[in-house]
């Protein structure tokens, strides 16, 4: 009988962690699935271990069988799933069953995204996948997932060419949230939301109580089979080796308060072991009917979600004229004067909104929450920090944007962000556990479940300057799935420039201010041609600016410029993101006058 027909009217049952329990009897810190080829008794014995225990279902010791984590290439990786999965057939022979009476998952983990050595991430998951079905196991189990982008094509892929029942399951932290800041609501309802998706649910990341409590505030679905497996508590590390509780009388007791949820598969994940098993192999009425879904109701939303910040008006709808923002470099130092001036100046001058970079070219500079924050409370101006994803991770990342919405900024520009400087790669690391795509749909979660009243609104940048466009386009399509509700381009220095931002907007629709920037002289001119990534300063442009000019003669220049890119843009951009070098924000009154006013 396949697995999903015996889940129609029965719960099951499954094993352990194999990796800690390994861990822990052999008193090694070794990879795990090494042992498949070095020590397959070991893992053999495991397996019997869970079965005698009363375990239905086995999960193969490959967890970590990558090219990333073995670091071997794939022809190893394949011998070593291969080697795994005739030891766990092996085991279910030994112990007297039929794959009838156990059933075999081959289980996948992650693989590092930015370790992968293979092909791409795509074809390796898909290669370890085949390797499982082809070895004849038909359950795939790709578990500990911190969200579905990266296996959904994969999963789509194996169940168009394979009869293979799938599960994904998810790890988050006692919030209830992913490493890669999505929510246990969101990445079950994706998984939900895929008829390729057979069983969902949680593993690792918590322990039962923790867990119980996460998935008691989701309406589970009823047309997906639910799996629970957490951890058996939360690890200490003694004597430089990490170490979980040993209660399985306690975990067993708050894993009978998720069977009330109705779950389908019950199992445990880090920490527990065959004495976890069979405990909860007794604590559980395994004949019993299954439990009906139980789950607290979400409150019906009676509020229509108030929109605020620069895109709308007071009553909630957009503004229609065009928008301008400004953009205003937080100082290296602690002395705010002369930005503080410049944000006065700008406040009767028809800007919509002043923007704040978050430290440009991997250099500290003032918070640009922060700075957004003091801008707003002295000014009254609507301000919009940049935020990107160099610095900070899921967890810092919400806790900034919680912080920025209770000092009521509405708005943030969303973007990857620039890398580290080369010579200081040796001491300061960049984070990038995500790109904007990914940070844009934190932000849409928590504006779901957090902001309901009043959601953030967010952006991101548009580079006009790609060589190829078609993938700029895409991946603005993407960050608009993501939430994204407008755009700042690149600076336009050049008609050709001004092409193809209007390209990309007859393409997608997007809501774009388009960038200008008045450079102030040909040594500007200069330093944003050579040393500015993504800005593109031609040679023409260079040389309108006089070798050896006044100020003003510069300035002119550039106000020139300015002017004669707004004029090749008006008929598409939605609004303008000034840039003005060294913070000469006087330079707007020469440039525009006040709401739509060219001059």
């Amino acid at each position: 009988m396949k697995i999903e027909e015996y889940l129609k009217s029965h719960k099951l049952l499954a094993d352990g962690s194999i990796g800690t329990y390994y861990a822990k009897i052999c008193q090694t810190d070794d990879t795990p699935e090494l042992a498949n080829i070095l020590h397959p008794e070991r893992i053999r014995e495991i397996h019997t271990e869970y079965i005698k225990a009363g375990a239905k279902l086995i999960r193969t010791n490959t967890f970590a069988a990558n090219t990333s984590y073995l670091m071997r290439d794939m022809q190893a990786v394949k011998r070593n799933i291969c080697a795994a999965v005739t030891i766990a057939q092996k085991a279910v022979k030994d112990c007297g069953k039929t794959e009838d009476d156990v059933y075999i998952a081959g289980s996948i983990g992650p693989i590092p995204v930015e370790e992968s050595t293979y092909i791409s991430l795509e074809e390796e998951y898909y290669e370890i996948a085949k390797t499982f079905l082809e070895s004849g196991v038909r359950i795939l189990d790709f578990e500990t997932f911190a969200d579905i982008d990266d296996i959904m094509p994969v999963i789509h892929k194996i169940k168009k060419e394979y009869d293979a029942c799938i599960i994904v399951s998810f790890a988050v932290n006692q919030f209830g949230y992913s490493n890669a800041g999505l929510s246990a609501r969101k990445l079950i309802n994706a998984a939900a939301s895929s008829s390729d998706i057979d069983i969902t649910g949680l593993n690792c990341g918590v322990g039962p109580g923790h867990m119980e409590q996460i998935l008691s505030d989701i309406m589970l679905p009823d047309d997906k089979y639910i799996l629970v497996m957490p951890n058996a508590g939360y690890p200490k590390r003694i004597r430089n080796r990490i170490e979980f509780s040993d209660s399985p009388e306690y975990f067993s007791d708050k894993m009978k308060q998720l069977d009330v949820l109705g779950a389908d598969v019950y199992g445990g994940c880090c920490g527990t072991s065959p004495a976890f098993i069979s405990r909860l192999a007794e604590c559980i009425d395994w004949s019993a009917e299954k439990t009906p879904r139980k789950n607290k109701k979400q409150k019906p939303e009676n509020k229509k979600p108030l929109k605020k910040g620069f895109l709308y008006n007071e009553d909630g709808s957009l503004k229609t004229h065009k928008l301008i923002a400004v953009e205003l470099a937080p100082p290296f130092n602690a002395d705010d004067k002369r930005l503080l001036s410049a944000a006065y100046e700008l406040k009767d001058s028809g800007v919509d909104v002043l923007t704040f970079p978050d430290s440009p070219s991997g250099r500290t500079r003032v918070d640009s929450v922060l700075m957004a924050e003091k801008v707003r409370r002295e000014t009254g101006m609507d301000v919009m920090p940049h935020i990107c994803c160099r610095d900070k991770n899921a967890i810092a990342m919400r806790s900034t944007f919680l912080g920025a919405h209770i000092n009521d900024i509405h708005n943030l520009l969303i973007i990857t962000g620039d890398p580290v400087p080369t010579m200081a790669r040796e001491s300061i690391k960049s984070v990038f556990n995500f790109n904007s795509v990914g940070l844009m749909n934190i932000v849409k979660d928590m504006n779901e479940e957090i902001f309901k009243e009043t959601p953030i609104s967010y952006g991101g940048a548009v580079n006009q300057g790609r060589r190829n466009l078609d993938i700029e386009i895409s991946r603005l399509k993407k960050k608009m799935e993501a939430g994204a509700e407008f755009f700042l381009s690149q600076p336009v220095f050049s008609k050709e420039d001004a092409e193809r931002l209007k390209s990309i907007k007859e393409q997608t629709g997007a809501r774009i201010l388009c960038g200008i920037m008045p450079l102030v002289s040909r040594n500007n001119a200069l330093f944003m041609k050579n040393e500015i990534a993504g800005v593109a300063v031609s040679d023409e442009v260079i040389d309108r600016y006089p070798e050896n000019g006044t100020r003003e003669e510069g300035e002119a220049v550039g106000v020139a410029l300015a002017k004669e890119m707004i004029e090749c843009t008006y008929d598409f951009a939605d609004g303008y993101y000034f840039t003005f070098p060294f913070n000469r924000v006087y330079l707007m009154k020469q440039i525009w006058n006040g709401e739509d006013g060219k001059k």
